[in-house]
């Protein structure tokens, strides 16, 4: 049950992130980048003494959906940067 809990959060946390970063990367895109997102930002959160990802909860939402934003960030700019080459 908990991946199934993890795949519906790395969902709903890319799917948000995409909204704010106005990127559009289909159901598989978005749980992929929920959940990749959810490891960056607990490994942000960790650092700045807040704790991780610890369940199914708010705090862990808005931590994977910091991450995915985070992530797009990343990816966005890479891309800007391989396009001028």
């Amino acid at each position: 049950m908990s991946i199934l809990l993890w795949l519906v959060l790395g969902a709903v946390a890319g799917w948000i992130a995409g909204l704010i970063m106005n990127e559009r990367r289909g159901w598989a895109g978005n749980i992929l980048v929920g959940i990749l997102g959810a490891g960056i930002g607990g490994f942000v959160a960790s650092l700045l003494g807040w704790g991780g990802v610890d369940g199914f909860n708010l705090y862990s939402l808005l931590v994977a959906v910091g991450g995915a934003c985070i992530l797009l960030w990343i990816y966005n700019m890479l891309q800007r940067r391989m396009a001028r080459t």
